[in-house]
């Protein structure tokens, strides 16, 4: 008995060691048969398998944080305005066309609103330079455009072209369909910025407006507006290049632009440039842009923020922009012209072409031809540098001068004076009314068409000169005439400070002339309703006689 009692203890280990084998063989053919039950059941027709959605993967977010900061505080503007013609107020600056045809042309009746057109078509169009003969002289339409609020009671910083003689102006917020009446606080044509305002019952997010001045090229940027009428749309790319000045046909002297190649379009113009900070660096405001196309080539305008906030700043204090001057005038490509510069005894500057009598700059001795080199200390080497100090300088207050004369170096403390008192009258006339040249035909020098200036040609042309000879029509294409800037209705008083009187002393002086030689005209300029000014045009004679 006791010996079966011992058998039965030593083969319980055993037992209890195949009962957990075949367990266990019974969990790894259960893993294997379920498993095999899953593949079939995931493998189709064609032995196809289904596709899993992985888990999400976190990118980079620094572009959607920047919009999620500032896309709240971008509106989109609608306005309906009476317009005299779409080819004044375009705002697309179309570059020279690679063939003789020159500028693209609208289809007849491009510009003619339908019953059934899309919303912005009518403003589509005008933005990119209809033929102004094929739409009535005065006519209503509903164009779009892009704001950024800058204070939460709801003023709106745009841009002047996007509500430009609108009768009824229309603001819709980000993410809303309700559109608000919207009514202009201020404009200032001189720089294309406007400020207009809502009333809206509670505070609205607004966008910061950083320093433009810390802009580097190659910087990021984003543009946030409404191309199109597509709302909330964000386009990102670089800054091209800074303080581009002369763009498009209606160049303004105080804009000083940042290019980007962020996609800019109809619709983006008053919307924001964004910097990595999320700040509002420009105003986007035009676009340049072959005569084929309708849309971006990556070449885009903003208006640095700086400016924005100065404007901005007048209008919402006083209702209007006032700008100081010390009343002379020059054309930049002119009066930098290093060949003047260097004859007049200067490295740099810009030399005056014009001083209104009676001005601060009369009343202080400067002259025509004085080469201005520095204001308050600070050197002058292009006209923003001349500018920008003076318009920024309270009126009434005064700056300090220095000029170049007979190659001499002097000082001079201004008083600066409200410009638009000393330039009471602001109108573009470029001179090319009839009878303002002579039709007699004469030969070509240097691809230059002149005649001797008569008295009946000079009262034309706001002319005081007694002697000389005039332009009379612009020079020939890539001649030297065209190198010099020269252009219809100039009368050419002086070549190498030699004078001339007539025909006959231009032809002898320009006889001299020697292949390598540097050469500055003294040219007066004026077009029958502005005073005339003095252009020094300088430049390298050419081996031939074209």
């Amino acid at each position: 008995m006791n010996e079966l009692v011992n058998w039965s203890k030593s083969r319980k280990p055993l037992a209890m060691a195949l009962i957990a084998l075949t367990l266990g063989v019974g969990i790894v053919l259960g893993t294997i048969i379920s498993g095999h039950v899953g593949a079939s059941r995931a493998t189709f027709e064609g032995g196809a398998k289904a596709l899993s959605i992985p888990d999400p993967v976190i990118m980079s977010n620094a572009f959607s944080g920047i919009v999620n900061k500032v896309e709240p505080a971008v509106v989109n503007i609608s306005t309906v305005q009476t317009v005299q013609s779409p080819h004044q107020r375009s705002y697309i600056m179309p570059t020279p066309a690679p063939t003789p045809r020159g500028r693209g042309q609208k289809p007849p009746d491009a510009n003619k609103q339908q019953p059934d057109q899309d919303p912005f078509q009518d403003y589509f169009d005008r933005f990119f330079d209809g033929s102004p003969d094929s739409v009535p002289a005065d006519r209503s339409e509903r164009s779009l455009g892009s704001g950024i609020i800058v204070d939460s009671k709801g003023f709106i910083l745009t841009n002047n072209h996007v509500v430009d003689q609108a009768t009824k102006i229309k603001v819709q917020l980000n993410g809303s369909s309700q559109r608000y009446d919207a009514r202009v606080v201020g404009v200032d044509p001189d720089t294309d910025l406007a400020v207009i305002k809502i009333d809206y019952p509670h505070e609205l997010p607004v966008a910061k407006l950083g320093n433009s001045d810390g802009v580097q090229v190659g910087d990021w940027v984003l543009a946030i507006g409404s191309p199109f009428g597509l709302n909330a749309t964000v386009t990102a790319g670089i800054i091209s290049a800074k303080d581009r000045s002369g763009i498009g046909e209606e160049q303004r002297q105080f804009q000083r632009f940042l290019q980007t190649d962020a996609a800019i379009n109809p619709g983006n113009s008053g919307g924001p440039l964004v910097d990595m900070a999320g700040q509002v660096i420009g105003i986007n405001t035009a676009i340049l842009t072959g005569s084929r196309s309708t849309g971006n080539e990556g070449v885009g305008f903003a208006l640095p923020s700086n400016i924005a906030i100065n404007i901005y700043n007048q209008i919402v204090q006083n209702g209007h922009v006032t700008r100081a001057s010390i009343g002379v005038r020059f054309q930049e490509e002119i009066s930098t012209n290093p060949i003047v510069l260097h004859r007049l005894g200067a490295e740099y500057g810009v030399v005056i072409q014009m001083v209104v009598p009676g001005g601060p700059a009369d009343k202080a001795g400067l002259r025509v031809q004085d080469v201005l080199t520095k204001v308050n200390g600070k050197p002058v080497h292009n006209s923003a540098e001349l500018v920008d100090p003076i318009i920024q300088t309270p009126v009434g207050n005064k700056v300090r001068i220095s000029y170049i004369r007979d190659k001499q170096e002097h000082e001079v403390t201004i008083a600066v004076e409200d410009m638009s008192k000393i330039f009471p009258d602001t109108a573009r006339n470029n001179g090319d009314d009839e009878g303002s040249a002579p039709t007699v035909p004469a030969a070509a020098q240097y691809g230059m068409h002149v005649e001797e200036l008569t008295s009946d040609i000079a009262k034309k042309l706001s002319i005081t000169a007694k002697g000389g000879v005039v332009v009379q029509r612009d020079p020939e294409p890539a001649s030297f005439g065209e190198d010099l800037n020269l252009r219809r209705g100039d009368v050419i008083v002086e070549i190498n400070e030699q004078t001339i009187n007539n025909l006959a002393d231009f032809k002898r002086v320009i006889s001299s002339l020697k292949p390598g030689q540097e050469v500055v005209f003294k040219v007066l300029k004026g077009n029958g309703s502005n005073p005339q000014f003095t252009a020094l045009l300088g430049g390298v004679v050419p081996a031939s006689n074209q």
